[in-house]
């Protein structure tokens, strides 16, 4: 008797494989990879710097310190069922590619829980005129103006103090695909070695001028494109200050059950537990760009 037999362990190889590749996200977040339900990052406040002269008393102040917190309480889920016949008359490599499915499924709802969350960090926008900066006025994107969407974004991170950060880790933009072709349009036309770049095709392939992720390194900024942001709204700021948490031991993990809810056949369920913060340190350097 030939027995049709699914593992767990076969799925969640599958599932590891698709979910470790590179992804936008893993780049610019700050990832931790944990089972502690909350994660503290507590802070110091700055202290006031005193004047004297020689002789005056000076005035002790107080440490003081805020914690800040994630609770990773919110999941993403996709359960499957697989109908038993069809599981027997369906080849390995066939279910291989549903578990392969899965895991680029997790990983776009994780990408789209960020974007989700641009209510929480700094708005960049129109402040007036045309005038780029702290505003929540819409920019409309074009090849006029993208280098100066760029440079402003560069701008409001050095005046919040951030070109440690960003020296250390670098600066990101995730665009609209629109956007990006406006991008990969004005590298063509200004100077020659972005025009060979983009008419080279390393815009978006090349890994001499691109980030493992597809992301465009240009005026000192890696330039990505999504197709996952939330409309009117385009991600910006210091790399690897963004925090996310993941629950390690469901993430990339998958659970096979035999006639879920009653139907004859198999039940493929995988998931991922995650929280999202823009600690308040670094808050001045993560950027929700409003575009029109």
């Amino acid at each position: 008797m030939a027995n049709t037999i699914i593992y767990a362990e076969d799925w969640a190889v599958k599932l590891q494989e698709r979910l470790s590749e590179p992804t936008k996200w893993k780049e610019f977040m700050n990832v931790e990879y944990t089972n502690t339900r909350v994660l503290h990052n507590p802070y110091l406040s700055d202290a006031t710097v005193q004047t004297g002269t020689r002789g005056t008393a000076y005035t002790m102040q107080d440490a003081t310190e805020t914690d800040e917190s994630i609770t990773i309480s919110t999941y993403k889920i996709l359960p499957q069922v697989i109908d038993r016949a069809d599981l027997a008359q369906s080849t390995y490599s066939t279910q291989m590619v549903l578990a392969d499915r899965q895991g680029i499924l997790l990983n776009e709802a994780i990408e789209s829980a960020i974007y989700a969350n641009h209510a929480a960090l700094t708005n960049f926008g129109d402040t007036g005129g045309g005038v780029l900066g702290l505003g929540a006025t819409t920019i409309g994107v074009s090849a006029t103006n993208i280098d100066d969407i760029i440079r402003g974004i560069k701008r409001e991170v050095n005046k919040a103090k951030g070109q440690v950060l960003a020296s250390r880790n670098g600066i990101f933009i995730v665009w609209r695909p629109a956007d990006m072709e406006i991008l990969e349009s004005f590298m063509q036309a200004n100077g020659f070695m972005s025009s060979d770049r983009a008419l080279n095709g390393n815009s978006s392939l090349d890994s001499t001028f691109t980030s493992t992720a597809g992301g465009v390194n240009y005026m000192g900024v890696t330039n990505y494109a999504s197709n996952l942001l939330t409309a009117n709204h385009v991600l910006a700021g210091v790399k690897k200050v963004y925090q996310i948490g993941i629950v390690k031991d469901t993430y990339g993990q998958v659970v096979v059950t035999q006639d879920p809810l009653n139907v004859s056949g198999i039940g493929v369920i995988s998931r991922v537990d995650y929280g999202v913060k823009a600690w308040n340190n670094v808050l001045p350097v993560l950027f929700d760009v409003n575009v029109a």
